[in-house]
């Protein structure tokens, strides 16, 4: 490759990022030709070609990624301070390769409109509105623990390998779909993470590879929310990429599964949010709702809390920064506090759908 090519490369990454930043301006144009244009054709395509494989291709790309990097700082790091145009002109060349198949393959969808708007539904709602809903919540989520569990105080566990709860998991869509085409979700492509390790440290339970479409699950421990993240990284791959959206669509997927499991982890999963926006707004309240609260239900979340908290590290807070910075620079003014405001979309939806 010539010289003059290189630094052509290098530099395209300046006319991507002004040419994203005008696209950004214009949500209606990207919903219309993007995400429900050329992007399901992408993101089915991406899941026929990798979801068959029974472990995750983006992982193993991510593997090999970084040890070329590695490979890359190791042969040219005394370059930098010797031509250190060449050395940070390869550098670009990676950076504007990345940047465009980001975009092309799935980050466009950080610009479509809000939910909220192609829902046609409100994005606020009163501490009444929440305080009802949370109450109907509790109900919902008690009934189904004593159903499964026969006693009001035991904890529910999971009876599913992963591979069932992904192969579950379509279902809930299915449903969901008969309402609402624009979710559905065919084919399947959820697998364990082969960094489930490193993704607790860093206090994740899963992402999207944009790369290859394929929802990673953090498979070290199942647990009452694995059917609940497994909807919500299906989510992202048909093209929701707020964390706040994902989390609603998983939740209708979820809760309309025929499984009782699937329906316990969706509505379980949700109502802490709930609670967690009744404690901010008004503790007194929150502590009368806790107490309508089956003693099962709170152990679940306790169980989860005590894992999480064998993995907490000093490295965790900036993963999390890092995280939150990257979502405030795809469109996401809230940054990783976006995931809260599933709450409006929760309640202002089941104003015409109640529970």
């Amino acid at each position: 490759m010539s010289e003059k090519m290189k630094n052509l490369l290098a530099l395209s990454i300046i006319p991507q990022v002004i040419g994203i930043k005008l696209l950004a301006l214009a949500p209606g144009f990207i919903e219309k030709y993007y995400s429900n244009g050329v992007y399901p054709l992408i993101s089915k395509g991406s899941r026929y070609a990798f979801g068959w494989v029974p472990f995750s291709v983006g992982d193993v790309f991510y593997g090999i990624a970084g040890i070329l990097i590695l490979r890359f700082l190791f042969l040219n790091l005394r370059s930098v301070l010797r031509k250190p145009w060449y050395f940070f002109r390869e550098v670009l060349i990676v950076i504007s390769f990345a940047y465009f198949a980001f975009h092309v393959f799935w980050g466009m969808n950080y610009y479509r409109p809000p939910l909220h708007r192609s829902l046609d539904m409100d994005s606020t709602y009163t501490t009444e509105e929440l305080v009802d809903f949370t109450k109907s919540l509790i109900a919902r989520t008690n009934a189904i623990q004593l159903e499964i569990t026969g006693n009001d105080t035991v904890m529910v566990e999971i009876p599913y390998s992963r591979k069932e709860i992904y192969r579950m998991s379509v279902s809930g869509y299915t449903e969901t779909a008969k309402e609402m085409p624009g979710f559905s979700y065919a084919p399947r492509s959820v697998k364990n993470s082969l960094f489930s390790l490193p993704l607790t440290y860093m206090g994740y339970s899963g992402y999207l590879n944009p790369f290859t479409n394929e929802a990673q699950v953090n498979g070290l421990r199942v647990d009452y929310r694995y059917p609940m993240v497994s909807c919500h990284e299906e989510a992202h791959q048909i093209g929701y990429s707020a964390e706040n959206e994902a989390n609603f669509i998983g939740f209708l997927a979820a809760t309309r599964n025929k499984d009782i499991y699937f329906r316990y982890s969706g509505y379980a999963y949700m109502l802490r949010y709930c609670l967690n926006e009744a404690y901010r707004r008004d503790p007194e309240t929150f502590e009368k709702l806790k107490e309508q609260m089956h003693k099962g239900i709170l152990k679940n979340y306790t169980d989860v809390t005590l894992f999480w908290r064998k993995y907490e590290n000093p490295v965790e807070p900036f993963f999390k920064n890092t995280f939150n910075a990257y979502l405030k620079a795809n469109s996401q003014a809230g940054g990783i506090k976006t995931y809260s405001y599933v709450v409006a979309l929760l309640v202002n939806y089941h104003k015409e759908n109640p529970l």
